[in-house]
């Protein structure tokens, strides 16, 4: 199999001990630290082609590759149902509209679900498929990835990180999925989605202008 999609691994840096407020609710370095070490080094960078081989499951058990979404855009969605800056983009619908767009124009829509069992966030594959219909997933195929074989290996760090891929399999965007890094419901229609100005550049035959930002959310948990 493609390096890539080999478990990755690094240290946390012991010195991180001070804690981050957001929201009235506080998270501690060695979470930020945790997410930071499974985005190792060796991960798909931007400009990487996807290899066609990279296998996954989905959430009814069948095995799928990336080649088999050759010839279409792909946008990659890294998600957890109980993260708030997740719910800021699901509980509005916004979320379910940009999966209904995308897919509607002809792009493949791909959640993916990588937290570890035991962890906070983990769905088996049934209770991903029953959360995908609660909350009205419009996505072309949904991934649980409890063993975080597709999370490592494009180095996502949080819920939600997103990856848009050409009709070639290249990765062209990758990072935040707007511009204001907040859970407030009300910030969603005052950023800019880098998601859809991604997709509408390769629809416009452009380069995306803006191919990379610092993604925002909740910690991956591996």
């Amino acid at each position: 199999m493609n390096a890539h999609a080999q478990t990755l691994s690094a240290s946390r840096p012991a010195h991180l001990g001070w804690r981050i407020a957001v929201g009235g609710m506080a998270f501690t370095a060695a979470m930020l630290g945790a997410a930071m070490a499974n985005a190792a080094d060796d991960a798909f960078k931007l400009g990487s082609t996807i290899p066609a081989s990279l296998t996954f499951s989905d959430a009814a058990g069948k095995v799928r590759t990336f080649g088999e979404f050759r010839g279409s855009p792909v946008v990659l969605e890294w998600t957890n149902p109980g993260c708030p800056f997740v719910k800021k983009h699901y509980d509005g619908g916004n979320m379910q509209k940009l999966q209904t767009e995308a897919t509607a124009d002809g792009a493949s829509w791909i959640t993916i679900n990588s937290g570890a069992a035991g962890k906070q966030g983990y769905l088996d594959p049934k209770t991903a498929a029953t959360e995908a219909q609660k909350l009205g997933y419009k996505s072309s195929v949904v991934v649980p990835d409890p063993e975080g074989k597709l999370g490592k290996a494009f180095g996502a760090e949080t819920t939600p990180h997103m990856y848009v891929l050409d009709k070639d399999g290249k990765l062209v965007y990758m990072g935040a999925i707007d511009s204001i890094p907040s859970f407030d419901k009300a910030d969603v229609a005052k950023a800019e989605n880098y998601v859809t100005k991604a997709l509408a550049d390769l629809k416009a035959g452009k380069p995306v202008a803006t191919a990379q930002t610092k993604s925002y959310g909740c910690s991956v948990k591996y």
